[in-house]
């Protein structure tokens, strides 16, 4: 994977399908982890907030433990295709007690009942806050989208 790469989880497609996800009315949130363990994959088995936590980065400047909520997820359908986004970027200011070991940003349902994740983005760590803001801008063709195929 390359820096700003964005990975859906393999679970996340049966975690659709069985309810876990509702994209049109849940809340989902982005949260920062360190790379204490290794890379999130993405065949990782039943994704969720737990398997990452303990490595969330420390709480300092303007990011707080738990992450910053996505602020207007949306989802729409054409064709077969239906995308899920966000109309808003989310983004921590720099500051001095800021965290200095990001390595990847982690999608979370914050509905779900056990918080399962979505994706994650690889931020190409270690980014340090302290440098400067740390902003993601979603892909002008969603965060991602699923279709049907016959």
């Amino acid at each position: 994977m390359a820096r700003n790469d964005w990975q859906t989880f393999d679970e996340f497609s049966l975690d659709l399908s069985n309810g876990v996800h509702n994209l049109g009315s849940d809340t989902f949130s982005v949260r920062l982890i360190t790379n204490a363990a290794t890379e999130p994959v993405p065949g990782t088995a039943t994704p969720r907030w737990a398997d990452f936590s303990a490595n969330e980065c420390s709480a300092g400047g303007s990011y707080a433990t738990g992450g910053s909520e996505l602020s207007g997820t949306s989802t729409a359908e054409d064709a077969g295709v239906t995308t899920f986004d966000d109309t808003g970027n989310v983004t921590w200011a720099a500051a001095a007690s800021s965290p200095t070991d990001i390595y990847w940003a982690i999608l979370v349902n914050d509905s779900a009942t056990n918080d399962e994740c979505v994706g994650y983005l690889d931020m190409g760590g270690p980014v340090s806050m302290v440098a400067g803001p740390v902003s993601i801008t979603w892909h002008a063709s969603g965060i991602l989208t699923t279709s049907v195929t016959a």
